[in-house]
């Protein structure tokens, strides 16, 4: 049997923030059960947003070629599974990790159902509060393209290191994740 892999997608365009460090602790235990794991970074470089043209259609890529969103539809399906991690901005995902989202799923789920049965979760990293919309908003990606939402105990937010509890949801969607994908 071929050893899967879980495509991990950082949100944040900090490659050592809180968000690739939830990514890191999912990473941890998910590698326990043998499953592989690719990495897809934001860059911090400037994200168009879908301008409905259509030209995706065809192809299920977008048209624009300046930014990391064909490269990203190809991760994703080269990918068994895919967790998509971003930093909470004002109770929400991170603006430019949904721009780019927005057009990869268009592209490649709405013409198409290209990521239909991969597992997908979300995870959110913050201060306070925006977790659970801006997982939520996530889930809506993952939910209207036909991908299996793997959930944990609770919602899954992480605040940092000093999160013990965070951590634990986070490791427990690994555990369900590699339950899902046996």
């Amino acid at each position: 049997m071929a050893v899967k892999t879980v495509l991990l997608v950082n949100g944040s365009p900090r490659k050592n923030g809180n968000t690739a460090a939830a990514l890191k602790l999912f990473e941890q235990e998910i590698q326990k059960y043998d499953i592989d794991t690719a990495w897809f970074q934001l860059d911090g470089k400037p994200v168009r947003g879908c301008i409905a043209c259509g030209r995706c259609a065809a192809e299920h890529r977008c048209a624009f070629k300046d930014d990391q969103c064909n490269e990203l539809i190809e991760a994703m399906l080269r990918a068994d599974a895919v967790v998509v991690g971003t930093p909470v901005y004002f109770a929400g995902p991170n603006g430019a990790l949904c721009a780019l989202l927005d057009r990869a799923f268009y592209a490649a789920a709405n013409f198409g159902q290209l990521f239909a049965g991969k597992p997908a979760a979300a995870i959110a990293t913050c201060w306070r509060a925006g977790a659970t919309p801006s997982i939520d908003r996530l889930n809506k990606y993952f939910t209207f393209s036909q991908m299996p939402v793997v959930s944990s105990d609770y919602w899954n937010g992480y605040l940092g290191a000093h999160d013990g509890f965070g951590a634990n949801v986070i490791k427990t969607l690994a555990d369900n994740m590699a339950d899902m994908l046996k």
